[in-house]
């Protein structure tokens, strides 16, 4: 009897317990701070005649409190994002960084042009420069260090190691990538593009990853945050159907990355490793539940006292938002004087028409530029079917986040890490999932509008 006591006291299983990750307050931590993030981003309230989700309100109430201030907090954001580069010589790294840096000071002389009223007439035309920035970058400016702070409860708590293990028998036979890529995932999806991007090049460079894998997951996975999509949707006018946007959109961006892994370029790239040995995380396939919770203990155990987390999130919301509002603004720009000015987009519509014909999508035309459009921008989408029908504009709003790949921010950041993909490659996989999020969405539109 004592020798088998000793053996459970030396098993591993005690001596995860004997680490006191299931104490009080790292449930207390699990339970709460998840809840928060989970209120804050998916539960709709209604204030003043409006119903939105929390963090809707709370933006909007930071916003009233002073239109001059924000105008001018947008600015220096602005302009600090124009230098950073320079400043961290992260400018020169490569082609790619130089061209996006230069972008980044033009847009910076966009946005003084535009704030102190002294641009050139098609500058201050207000469908230009004004509306960009008014009702664009002075939101973004707002939501995403703010957005940041729950963004932290909702991923920082253990919640996303949580559900990752029980990803696990999914990732594998649905997407082709292990069970950790799914807090890459929802990483992504609820946190930003660019911590999505950093985790799986840190993994990929590991060895944990494979080739395949993280072109899968950077292409197929990497979503511009929740927070992106509560701009979209407040541009479209369809924060009132808030959650029904966000989990269909949701769930079309992942079924269009299952099947985006199984055809061309995709499933033709090598399963190598980035080192000279992978390796392969460990397959759990008993005592599912316990795993997971000791991961979101462990993880809640780890965590830092809420006041760092807030003022680490909040930095880097800064910074993040430092990295794109200038780029938005220049890139953002180019591609309205390129929609408004010229026929660049009517000639590239004619691409998507006949699809967006047979799919019987309200302004079909309309519909087919604002695809093409979505190569550049994300949210330039939007702007293209502001006076379209609710059917419209919710398959748009949604195939501006499903597609992923555009120009002005994500496809950079990409290249600017050691994840290999081609050009070419990258325009393939998004004209595929350009059509196939069509398809789909389409008719879930239909169906629940």
């Amino acid at each position: 009897m004592n020798n088998l006591q000793d053996t459970i006291d030396n098993s591993p299983i005690a001596a995860r317990e004997d680490r006191s990750i299931y104490q009080f307050r790292n449930i207390f931590r699990f339970f709460f701070f998840s809840a928060i993030g989970i209120f804050m981003f998916f539960i709709p309230i209604e204030l003043n005649d409006k119903s939105s989700i929390p963090l809707d309100h709370l933006v909007t109430w930071l916003r009233s409190l002073s239109s001059t201030a924000s105008a001018y907090y947008a600015m220096i954001l602005v302009l600090l994002g124009a230098v950073y580069p320079f400043y961290t010589k992260t400018w020169r790294k490569s082609k790619v960084e130089m061209v996006l840096s230069g972008f980044k000071v033009l847009g910076a002389i966009a946005a003084f042009l535009v704030l102190f009223e002294i641009g050139p007439a098609w500058l201050m035309a207000e469908d230009m420069g004004p509306y960009w920035y008014y009702s664009l970058l002075i939101p973004i400016g707002v939501l995403v260090p703010i957005g940041a702070i729950f963004l932290a409860m909702l991923v920082g708590y253990g919640l996303l190691e949580f559900i990752g293990i029980f990803m696990q028998p999914i990732m594998r036979p649905v997407w082709r990538t292990p069970g950790r890529s799914a807090i890459d995932a929802v990483a992504s999806f609820v946190g930003s593009y660019s911590i999505g991007l950093l985790i799986t090049n840190r993994i990929y460079k590991e060895g944990k990853y494979t080739k395949r894998e993280a072109i899968i997951i950077a292409t197929g996975f990497s979503t511009v945050s929740a927070t992106f999509m509560i701009v979209v949707a407040k541009t479209l006018d369809i924060m009132h159907i808030w959650n029904l946007y966000f989990w269909l959109t949701f769930l079309v961006t992942f079924v269009v990355t299952a099947i985006t892994v199984r055809i061309w370029p995709i499933n033709k790239i090598s399963d190598d490793y980035y080192t000279e040995e992978g390796f392969p995380e460990e397959i759990i396939k008993e005592n599912r539940i316990r795993h997971a919770w000791e991961q979101a203990m462990t993880t809640a155990h780890n965590a830092p006292k809420l006041k760092e987390n807030i003022f680490v999130n909040v930095k880097d919301g800064l910074v993040m938002a430092m990295g794109i509002l200038p780029s938005i603004m220049s890139i953002g720009l180019l591609g309205l004087i390129l929609a408004n000015q010229t026929p660049v987009f009517d000639y590239l519509g004619y691409i998507f028409y006949p699809l967006t014909w047979v799919l019987q999508i309200p302004e079909p035309f309309l519909a087919a530029k604002a695809a093409a459009i979505n190569l550049i921008d994300m949210f330039l989408p939007s702007l293209v079917v502001l006076q379209a029908s609710l059917e419209t504009r919710f398959i748009i709003g949604s195939l501006s986040i499903s597609t992923i790949l555009f120009f002005s921010a994500l496809i950079p950041c990409i290249l600017s890490t050691e994840i290999p993909i081609k050009m070419s490659h990258i325009l393939t996989i998004w004209f595929i999932r350009t059509v196939l999020t069509l398809i789909i969405v389409t008719p879930l539109t239909f169906l629940f509008l």
